[in-house]
């Protein structure tokens, strides 16, 4: 049951019906129901995982509990140190394990040692790089005397459980999100049809964008070797615009559904195409991950490293950033990845220019020459990473990068769909105009409402043109793999 299917759009509007017009007068009532929704849409997956969730969320409950009675602060730390173990332990696990078994296997191999050793049959729980981060940054803040533990059970359930962002996030923390959950809320029409336009730019964008350039990455990244340097290239830029397009959709739908239900969900996406430099991409990108790992990661680090100057914030960020990169899964390009997006900032620290923050005018109607080959030269090293990022091995990427360096890049690139090209420019001037808001259909501005709503029907008409609710070609979102 993904975003942009049938069954989904039957249980939320069931769902949406009872949470705002049967059990909205009792708060207790209305959290049980956001619980059980919560469990219903995470069994449609598969129900044997559920228990895991069940268990894991009760575990850290008491914890939570605990860590605030104790007195004494080694007994605080031992309980965190218990929830983080216990967390980073069913990550390990299930994502990373069959990885380290091979890895090892394969290191003794080469000094001709076989270990005979097997991997394991392991189902990858969906949403455990997801609920894990925000169970961790409930123990640790109550550590920390951030928060104080909820003692409503159904609360902290429900916060770790809250169906639109189970899946992908964004990855709210409790500080933010459990004060919602104990307060009243209230239906605001202007509100409602706001998320509503949100959640049809998600959408636009997934199956109208992203899932059309999936079908021509898909094949490009599965036969590089027969594809010319120019298609490779086209291909690598295909694929930053999928992933951005893709991502950012499931953040918009999930932030609206999220909306629909009276709830500020933490923002994720912030027009990362228009950053001028890597470390201004990643303020702009995956936010809620950026900023739960610069909180708990990077800060610590930097702290940690703050006598060796540079060269220790180096340090930091480039752990920070290769664990961002191996949190996605168990491959070394993940790994490579994130190190690579490290190195990106090596420059920067060394200028000191990591933290300066350059803001496009929200009044001009285009950048400068300088902020866009700023913006062009920041795009490009973003689309090199992504190829190891999309790739399956890391022989693979060097494969398609060496495939683009190669005589036949002056070749015609045989890449099809010429509609894609004008869509990703009319896509990406869309989000230029709009780069202030929100979200692209914030366009009250307009106030022709026959305009306005001819640009809804037009969008919601393409988008059942292009694939209907549960077509062939549904695809499910990149990042509930991860």
């Amino acid at each position: 049951m993904i975003f942009n299917s049938l069954p989904f759009f039957i249980f939320f509007t069931i769902f949406f019906f009872l949470y705002w017009f049967v059990f909205n007068k009792n708060l207790k009532l209305q959290n049980y129901l956001l619980l059980i929704g919560s469990y219903i849409f995470y069994s449609w997956w598969d129900w044997r995982l559920l228990p895991l969730l069940i268990g894991y969320t009760s575990i850290n409950y008491l914890l939570g509990y605990y860590i605030d009675k104790a007195t004494r602060h080694q007994t605080k730390r031992f309980l965190v140190f218990l929830g983080t173990f216990t967390g980073i332990g069913l990550l390990f696990y299930f994502k990373y394990a069959n990885f380290f078994i091979t890895s090892l296997a394969s290191a003794f191999a080469k000094f001709n040692i076989n270990l005979n050793i097997h991997t394991m049959n392991i189902i990858l729980p969906l949403g455990i790089s997801f609920y894990t981060f925000r169970t961790l940054s409930y123990i640790i803040d109550i550590k920390n005397k951030k928060i104080k533990p909820t003692s409503d059970w159904v609360v902290f359930f429900s916060f770790v459980a809250f169906f639109p962002c189970l899946l992908s996030g964004p990855i709210d923390k409790a500080k933010t999100f459990i004060p919602q959950l104990e307060r009243n809320r209230v239906f605001k029409y202007d509100e409602v049809a706001d998320a509503l336009r949100q959640i049809l730019w998600g959408l636009f964008k997934k199956i109208v964008i992203a899932d059309t350039l999936a079908e021509i990455t898909d094949d490009i990244f599965s036969n590089y070797q027969h594809f010319s340097g120019s298609g490779l290239l086209i291909g690598a830029f295909y694929y930053s615009i999928q992933m951005y397009t893709d991502f950012s959709g499931y953040s918009d739908m999930a932030i609206g559904f999220g909306r629909l239900l009276g709830f500020d969900v933490t923002r994720n996406f912030n027009y990362p195409f228009f950053a001028q430099n890597v470390a201004e991409f990643w303020r702009r990108w995956h936010m809620s991950l950026t900023t739960w790992l610069t909180d708990y990661v990077f800060t610590p680090l930097s702290i940690a490293f703050r006598n060796y100057g540079k060269l220790g914030l180096i340090l930091a960020i480039i752990i920070n950033l290769t664990l961002i990169g191996i949190w996605h899964g168990a491959n070394w390009t993940f790994a490579l990845f994130g190190l690579l997006h490290g190195c990106y900032f090596i420059p920067l620290i060394l200028r000191g220019t990591m933290n300066k923050k350059k803001k496009n005018d929200a009044g001009k109607s285009i950048p400068t020459f300088i902020e866009f080959l700023n913006m062009l030269k920041t795009f490009t090293l973003v689309t090199f990473a992504l190829i190891i990022f999309r790739s399956d091995s890391v022989s693979t990427a060097f494969g398609f990068i060496k495939g683009i360096f190669s005589k036949s890049l002056l070749m015609p690139p045989g890449v099809g769909n010429p509609f894609c090209i004008p869509l990703i420019i009319a896509f990406l001037i869309i989000e230029w105009i709009q780069r202030d808001k929100q979200h692209v259909l914030q366009i009250q501005n307009i106030k022709h409402t026959v305009i306005r709503w001819g640009i809804y029907f037009s969008l919601l008409i393409t988008i059942i043109l292009v694939n209907p609710p549960d077509g062939p070609n549904n695809k499910a979102f990149i990042y509930i793999k991860f």
